[in-house]
């Protein structure tokens, strides 16, 4: 193992943790901008993660030991997940023992871990959001696997990084197999990462809410690792989607080290777009009914389906 692979891999967990929160409370800032409303501070989730760092935990009488553990196990998780994806460099330790169906996996160990969680302590709203939050989990998983699978008939390789430095080093071109998926996996980040139109961050109706039912029973400490959790997740399939579809500007393993120091602001240029192209599509978009989330992520898998034929049969 090479110090600068060390290095790559400490700087990416680095960014992924500090950068996240900020991602997030940019989309915010997009989507109050777009809806002409006054726009929140761009460093409002640090505050509130913060903030609840420094409160007392309330837990309920029932809840078992896993209530406890989980909001570190997903938190872990999602801290592993960003290990994997290469955000800035393709030479990273954690890849050699994980590739990109381990990454769904990982992905996976959260939400199951999250929705056990919500029906520990019993009450009706945490069994109705895990229950909704694992069909839509069902249902995109599959969406997701069929995207990295198409990838990674192009690459010859499922490891996340090698696919990535395939695709850079590749002469520009168009692949419409990559165009479909690309349409797909961003209705699968939409539903992954509880966005309009499958569930509004913002809503605090119970009946109609996904991911904040899951976490109503928690506080302080256990609330804020899951709030950052989930701010991760949103940043590792943003990542994900760079990686696949967006690789240019990342540092491979034949380039100095001056390269992974230009990768910053090359990512944080990417993320900048990415933020405002989710604010857009949230802003014009409806909420859709919750039984009507399988019929949008059928679109999506039907999408990486296409992709797939289109690289099968004319090698695009």
């Amino acid at each position: 193992m090479r110090p600068i692979e060390v290095v790559t891999q400490l700087l990416e967990l680095a960014a992924a943790l500090a950068a996240a929160p900020l991602f997030l409370g940019w989309i915010n800032q997009c989507r109050a901008w777009l809806q002409n409303r006054s726009a929140p501070s761009i460093w409002l989730p640090y505050r509130g993660i913060a903030k609840l760092f420094h409160k007392d935990a309330v837990i309920a009488v029932r809840a078992s030991a896993l209530f406890r553990l989980a909001p570190y196990i997903v938190f872990g998780a999602m801290v592993l997940a960003a290990g994997i994806i290469p955000s800035m460099g393709t030479r990273l330790p954690f890849t050699r023992i994980a590739d990109a169906i381990a990454l769904v996996g990982l992905l996976a160990t959260a939400r199951v871990f999250m929705s056990l969680a919500a029906m520990d302590v019993g009450t009706a709203f945490g069994t109705l959001g895990a229950r909704r939050e694992m069909m839509v989990g069902f249902l995109a998983e599959p969406a997701l696997l069929m995207i990295i699978f198409v990838a990674s008939l192009i690459s010859a390789t499922t490891a996340l990084p090698a696919i990535t430095e395939h695709l850079a080093t590749q002469t520009l071109g168009l692949y419409p197999s990559l165009a479909f998926t690309a349409v797909a996996f961003t209705m699968v980040l939409l539903a992954e990462n509880a966005r309009i139109p499958i569930d509004n961050p913002a809503t605090h109706l119970e009946l109609t809410m996904i991911h904040e039912a899951l976490l109503l029973e928690y506080s302080a400490r256990h609330l804020a690792l899951m709030e950052w959790a989930a701010a991760l997740k949103l940043f590792n399939y943003a990542c994900i989607g760079f990686a696949l579809f967006i690789p240019w500007g990342v540092s491979t393993g034949q380039e100095a080290p001056l390269a992974l120091l230009a990768s910053i602001p090359v990512l944080a240029a990417k993320l900048i777009v990415a933020g405002g192209a989710l604010a857009l599509i949230e802003t014009v978009s409806a909420k859709l009914r919750v039984f009507r989330a399988p019929e949008f992520l059928a679109t999506a898998f039907l999408f990486a389906v296409l992709g797939l034929l289109v690289h099968l049969l004319l090698g695009a």
